[in-house]
């Protein structure tokens, strides 16, 4: 016997299981959630913040001089695309087209609130930054990040993203801290 029942007392019959939910489980499993990748615009500058601050992938105050070019109509070729889970920001991304290059992009930066880490946001905002690129005739997207060990799960990230690990440059970014360089044709 199937079905499923729900009334105020929170219980829930299954297929050949019971379970009891509060009301506040109830209504977060009965919501529904919504992924969004889209261009950063100005009115996402505080929760990205927030990312950054929670993240500490470089100082939050940085934020507004670094996308100011991308918000300036024409005035930049880079992309900044912000993932949104329910209307909130929750993440973003930031490439920009190698200088001398024919085609070859670098994201310079990729960050997701540490409690959405896992929610396949990351995933989400690498997809669209790579489809986007490649619907323009780009060719190449490379990665740097550390080869420290606190950033192991940052490379298996890109791994499982299925980038390259193209090279590595010893003691980069400082003693002991090499720069690991990933790579993906488009």
């Amino acid at each position: 016997m199937f079905g499923i029942l729900a009334s105020t007392s929170g219980v829930i019959v299954g297929r050949t299981s019971m379970v009891s939910l509060t009301r506040d489980e109830q209504r977060h499993r009965e919501r529904p959630t919504t992924m969004n990748i889209r261009p950063t615009t100005s009115d996402d500058l505080p929760a990205l913040q927030v990312v950054l601050k929670g993240t500490e992938l470089f100082p939050p105050e940085l934020l507004p001089d670094m996308i100011s070019g991308f918000l300036s109509e024409g005035a930049s070729e880079d992309r900044w695309l912000t993932c949104e889970l329910d209307s909130h920001p929750i993440g973003f991304c930031y490439a920009v087209p190698e200088p001398l290059t024919e085609g070859t992009w670098n994201m310079l930066a990729i960050a997701v609130l540490p409690e959405k880490q896992g929610s396949g946001a990351g995933t989400a905002l690498v997809d669209r930054l790579e489809s986007d690129l490649r619907t323009q005739g780009q060719r190449l997207l490379i990665v740097d990040t550390s080869g420290a060990d606190g950033f192991a799960e940052t490379r298996e990230f890109y791994r499982k993203n299925d980038y390259i690990e193209e090279a590595r440059i010893r003691d980069f970014w400082a003693k002991g801290d090499d720069k690991i360089v990933f790579w993906k044709a488009l």
